[in-house]
């Protein structure tokens, strides 16, 4: 018959009692590890948070057009109505910058004088500037679309990358619809739109300057504000 020896039952229960310790720590830590990993997708923005962006900066649209305007003897006043276009969707990206300048348009139409000069309801959507105003949730989706795909890591190249998307969205966008516009509802020729359209293309540069200068900066001091696309 063999004997046990007493004294290597508690070497034994110690040696095993480490280990499994070990193991049923980590299964129970395993969970709470993978959610603190590096590289798990952040929670993603709450609706109302992306709702007072949305409304804020239909706000700032809506201050930027009721400013003093500049007349270059035309159909269609200088404001600073495109800088706050761009600039929601430099800033917001591409859905919530539509959204934005749609809320805008939504509430000059309904009869808040917030168009240039204090305009309000239907009416500008029948006169010269409706191409403008059709051009500008575009304008804004079209700028989001490409600084959403933009690198921000300097200063130096992120101005005038910003600086860039904002221009070509008023290219593709609010030149030529503010163009046809014109000629549509101004009583204008095609050819006479297009040249009274050139009187704006200065103050695009600076305002779109401006926009690349902003966006910039505020990427910089949020950067989990405009989300990183590919």
């Amino acid at each position: 018959m063999t004997q046990h020896d007493p004294a290597t039952a508690p070497e034994a229960s110690a040696t095993a009692g480490p280990s499994a310790a070990g193991t049923s720590g980590s299964s129970a830590a395993g969970p709470a590890a993978e959610e603190a990993a590096p590289g798990t997708r952040p929670r993603r923005r709450s609706t109302a948070t992306d709702i007072a962006l949305i409304a804020t900066f239909a706000a700032l649209i809506a201050v930027c057009a009721i400013l003093p305007a500049i007349s270059v003897g035309g159909l269609v006043p200088i404001t600073l109505q495109t800088f706050g276009v761009i600039l929601a969707g430099a800033v917001l990206g591409a859905r919530r910058g539509f959204l934005a300048v749609l809320l805008y348009l939504a509430v000059g139409a309904i009869g808040l004088p917030v168009f240039a000069g204090g305009s309000a309801g239907l009416a500008p959507f029948a006169g010269p500037s409706a191409g403008y105003l059709v051009a500008m949730p575009l304008a804004a989706l079209l700028c989001g679309f490409i600084v959403e795909r933009l690198p921000r890591t300097k200063v130096a190249a992120s101005v005038p990358l910003v600086f860039a998307a904002g221009f070509v969205s008023s290219i593709v966008f609010i030149h030529p619809l503010g163009a046809l516009g014109m000629s549509w509802l101004g009583g204008l020729t095609l050819q006479q739109a297009f040249i009274a359209d050139l009187a704006f293309w200065p103050g695009d540069v600076v305002k779109n300057l401006l926009v690349g200068i902003v966006a910039t900066a505020v990427h910089r001091a949020f950067p989990a504000l405009l989300p990183r696309r590919r």
